[in-house]
Order: C-alpha cells, then sequence, then structure tokens
C-alpha cells in the first residue's frame, strides 16, 4: 500500500540517492500535446537540496521537451524505482523551474553538483515538491546495474562551449518543443560560472 509524505526524509533521500537512473515526466497543458517521459541519470546529476527541493542537471543531445513544459506550466513528476533490493517506487510531484546558464542563481546551484563542470549541461532542473509518495513496486523487475556509459561525456567533451551551442540551435526541437513551446533559449547563454 502506498504512503504519501510531508518531505524526503532520510530513508526517502537514502532511497533516491542509491538509484543510478530516474524519469522525468511532464506534459503540455493543450490536451493534444506530446507527453514527455525522460529517463536520467548521469551519476552525480541529480541532488536532493532539502526535505522538499530536488535538482538535476539538464544535458544536451536530444529535445528539450521537459524544459518546454516546465517554462509554460511547471508540472512535472520524477520517479525512482528499486530495480535491486527491496521493491519500491518514489514519485515527487512537484513545479519545476529550469534554471538556465545566464540566470545569477547558476554559479551557486551548478556548485552543487562534483558533475557541475562537466560538458552539454543546459540548466539546472529545480523541483519543489507538492506531493511525496512511495509505492510497492512488486512489479518492477531485477535489473543488474553495470556500469555508467561514457558516449555522452565523450562526445560532447570533444566540443568547445561555441560548438555545443550551435549544436543545440541547430536541433530543431531544442529552441521549440514539438508542440510549438518555447524551450531552450537560443543562442545558448554561455556559463556564467
Amino acid at each position: 500500500m502506498g504512503k504519501t509524505f510531508d518531505r524526503i526524509d532520510g530513508r526517502l533521500r537514502e532511497f533516491i540517492d542509491r538509484q543510478p537512473v530516474f524519469f522525468a515526466a511532464t506534459a503540455p497543458l493543450s490536451g493534444d500535446g506530446h507527453v514527455n517521459l525522460s529517463p536520467k541519470g548521469r551519476s552525480g546529476s541529480l541532488r536532493v537540496l532539502d526535505e522538499r527541493t530536488v535538482a538535476y542537471l539538464d544535458f544536451g543531445g536530444s529535445g528539450a521537451e521537459t524544459i518546454a513544459h516546465l517554462r509554460e506550466n511547471g508540472r512535472i513528476t520524477l520517479m525512482w524505482c528499486a530495480f535491486d533490493g527491496p521493491p519500491s517506487i518514489v514519485r515527487v510531484h512537484g513545479r519545476g523551474e529550469p534554471v538556465f546558464r545566464d540566470d545569477p542563481r547558476w554559479a551557486d546551484l551548478i556548485a552543487l553538483f562534483p558533475d557541475g563542470g562537466a560538458p552539454a549541461i543546459r540548466a539546472v532542473v529545480v523541483v519543489t515538491a507538492t506531493r511525496i509518495s512511495d509505492t510497492c513496486g512488486f512489479a518492477v523487475p531485477f535489473m543488474d546495474y553495470r556500469e555508467e556509459r561514457t558516449l555522452h561525456a565523450e562526445y560532447f567533451g570533444r566540443k568547445t562551449d561555441e560548438e555545443f551551442a550551435a549544436y543545440c540551435a541547430g536541433k530543431p526541437h531544442v529552441p521549440t518543443s514539438l508542440d510549438g513551446l518555447a524551450a531552450l533559449p537560443v543562442p545558448l547563454p554561455p556559463r556564467s560560472a
């Protein structure tokens, strides 16, 4: 039976910190718009900031649906599930905001991540929880974690900041979403820190 929580307590935080992957779900306000579900999981790219706030690094490499939906309406759900150990699923429903490279908060936020100097970071997504819950996860399969993939860091590590900005500007669904919503600001602002 699932439970709801007032805060991300120590037990929930430990569970979140142990999971190598999580998922972010967003949707536009339009009833015929595209719902988006994105896997996330580069090591060091997620931080529980306090008992009601989570932040993660948004990397380039695909579209920017999550950013577009957050800019339009702020709704987001993050989900972690245990692929080993006791079965559990944790969800944080909340309000999300992308903090871009030219935002005055950027330097303080990016400093919280050990991977904050990594290539291809477009934004820090800050999520304030409105509902925190867990469920059993009895049907989630056991899966073994082997290792991090390094392809993303290697590919974007070969690009200068200017080349990465050009890459973002050249992708059709980075400046705007599949539904035509404003997504990543282009030209991509340089890093302020």
